[in-house]
């Protein structure tokens, strides 16, 4: 294999992380490649290794103790290194670690990785924290109109799923006064003609609000109306490509800049990541320091929208909210990686330059907790349970030849079988409840200088999701043991389907299985939550995970038929009737609709809806 290009020097990972030697606490001297940041990097080298975890996995499920599993993981890896110290002596080999490493795959730990960050003091920290919400508050206090619209912010990823949820509820927001979209033109390709023709920021946005149902011509009254500018820009170009004289002329009205362009994207290469989170966060942060600095800016904050997996692979601890340091046990991903990077940049900017910053941290984010209505949306969480209903749906099939239902069927079971340890925890959080606490951080300048998780407490297990997803898909999902199915499982797998001319879905179940299979295995971080009531304001009692992934569930079934359904404009007609429906269903109920049993839901929306036209049944 052709080894990869040297990275450029504005990508190389030692800009943020530097290798440090365990025996003296020496900053080694060594390049950092990418990929020694990630956890696949560490493991599953060596049949004794995959053997090791596959025991762990299995006694955590018999267990349920996280911290006795690690014990006996530490004790077992102490066992191999003394066994292989006696074998070298037996042998003559002089250095144990070549034994270790050849029988067991060990090899003691030499170094570790950390964050570069320059060193301040607690109250040095404590104190510039506090002078930037002091004056934070004063300029809110300024820009305030008791009564009257004042916030005036910039959103970048305004067409993105967190995105367009921010724009909802702004609309419907009192104190919102305009919201500024950054949006890049695009091309597309009529169907009919087969030619091309590029949309206009202006053109792209009126499609936007049309699809969230604030059309000027419908639902949208007047003032709404004026809410809304969308602007040519590209958040990887300096001064996120936007115009010099508009940047001028918005300098002197923007109250907040919102940064919520990414690419999650957990497969994406490091570079492509890089220059998506990194680079673009880079560049949002240098717009709205420009913005705080010039003369009589009613400039406010800067709203850093992030991921509480930059804590990585966390253990024992619950990740803290006000701090970021490399994990022990690495990042899944190198979407995490990139994202902890531009958080350090943040830090950066906060405490070296003074920009005023909230830092909000979502976890997992699934659809709107009262209907899982998306958008449209099919990554994340959405592709696996969408790869489900569609193997569900081969398996029931009855037409065509017998050889192909065979061979259907048996691609269907394929494809149900998922990576998970059954007791896994997975933090999902409604697009609702993140846009909530992006939109109150911009009005509680407390919350300036501070990380605040919008993630919940009450999370849900695979082993949860697994039977969830049989009660509301009918499928029934194996829960493969992770080590094995990410070692064995799945490249003979994917080998089998390639050979069957399934391409296709060989390819999509070797994207779920590496990307989402590091999601459930155990030891998954917990996540401190306590900001985003104390410093947002938010309610303290946090969506049910359980009821929002019965509706993500209900949604894709019914709204999306398992990703199928792809026409924006047709999503959004079946989004605003399929809300009207969970209205009537929870007042008649008179509780949330995931907490309606799945066969009454059925029978409701057969009642209530035509599901193959998907129109209200008239009454």
């Amino acid at each position: 294999m052709r080894p990869a290009a040297p990275l450029a020097p504005e990508l190389s990972p030692s800009r943020y992380i530097e290798k440090v030697s365990l025996a003296t606490g020496e900053v080694l001297d060594a390049e950092i490649l990418p990929r020694q940041l990630l956890v696949g990097s560490h493991r599953d080298h060596h049949p004794a290794d995959i053997q090791a975890r596959r025991f762990m996995s299995r006694l955590m499920k018999a267990t349920g103790d996280e911290e006795l599993v690690r014990r006996r993981m530490k004790k077992v890896r102490e066992l191999g290194h003394q066994t292989s110290e006696v074998i070298a002596r037996v042998i003559g080999q002089k250095d144990p670690e070549k034994v270790s490493r050849a029988l067991f795959g060990l090899k003691r730990k030499e170094y570790f990785f950390r964050y570069k960050k320059p060193q301040r003091g607690k109250q040095e920290i404590e104190d510039r924290l506090a002078e930037l919400s002091r004056r934070a508050a004063e300029k809110q206090a300024a820009a305030e109109r008791p009564g009257k619209p004042w916030i005036r912010m910039l959103l970048t990823g305004g067409t993105g799923f967190i995105g367009q949820e921010i724009l909802w509820q702004a609309a419907h927001d009192p104190e919102v006064a305009e919201v500024v979209v950054l949006i890049r033109p695009k091309e597309v390709r009529d169907r009919e003609t087969g030619e091309t023709r590029t949309l206009s920021p202006g053109e792209r946005g009126e499609t936007l609000l049309r699809r969230l149902w604030l059309d000027p011509t419908g639902t949208r009254d007047a003032d709404e109306n004026t809410r809304f500018r969308f602007l040519g820009g590209d958040v990887e170009q300096p001064d996120l490509g936007i115009a010099q004289e508009d940047l001028e002329e918005l300098g002197g009205r923007l109250t907040h800049v919102v940064h919520c362009a990414a690419s999650v994207a957990f497969d994406d290469p490091y570079e492509t990541s890089f220059r998506a989170n990194v680079t673009g966060n880079l560049n949002a942060l240098r717009v709205s320091h420009a913005l705080q600095s010039a003369p009589d800016s009613p400039f406010v904050a800067h709203l850093a929208v992030e991921t509480s997996y930059i804590h990585g692979r966390q253990v024992k601890k619950p990740a803290r909210e006000d701090e970021v340091v490399f994990p022990r046990n690495f990042y899944n991903n190198y979407y995490e990686l990139t994202k902890a990077m531009a958080s350090i940049e943040t830090e950066r900017f906060m405490l070296a330059e003074g920009l005023r910053v909230v830092q909000l941290c979502p976890a997992i984010v699934i659809g709107e907790y009262r209907t899982g209505n998306n958008r449209g949306d099919t990554k994340v969480v959405n592709a696996p349970v969408n790869v489900f209903g569609r193997a569900h749906a081969a398996l029931k099939r009855r037409d065509g030849r017998w050889i192909d239902r065979s061979t259907g069927a048996l691609l269907a079971r394929l494809a149900c079988v998922f990576p998970g340890d059954p007791s896994a925890q997975i933090n999902l959080v409604p697009v609702d409840r993140v846009a909530a606490g992006i939109l109150a951080a911009a009005r509680r300048p407390r919350a300036v200088g501070r990380r605040v998780h919008l993630a919940t407490d009450n999370r849900v297990t695979s082993e949860k999701i697994r039977q969830m997803a049989y009660e509301e898909l009918g499928v029934r999902v194996h829960l493969a043991d992770p080590t094995v199915h990410r070692t064995m499982t799945l490249p003979v797998l994917t080998r089998v389907l390639s050979g069957l001319k399934q391409e296709r879905l060989a390819s999509a179940l070797h994207k779920l299985g590496t990307i989402f299979g590091g999601y459930s295995e155990w030891g998954q971080p917990i996540h401190e939550v306590a900001n985003d009531v104390e410093l947002l304001g938010l309610p303290a009692e946090r969506p049910d995970s359980e009821h929002a992934f019965r509706m993500l569930c209900r949604h894709n079934r019914w709204v999306q038929d398992f990703g199928k359904v792809r026409d924006g404009d047709e999503i959004s007609r079946r989004e605003k009737l399929w809300a009207e429906l969970i209205r009537d269903l929870e007042g008649r109920t008179g509780s949330h609709a995931g907490a309606v049993p799945a066969a009454d839901f059925r029978r409701f929306l057969e009642e209530e809806l035509d599901l193959e036209s998907f129109e209200r049944r008239s009454k």
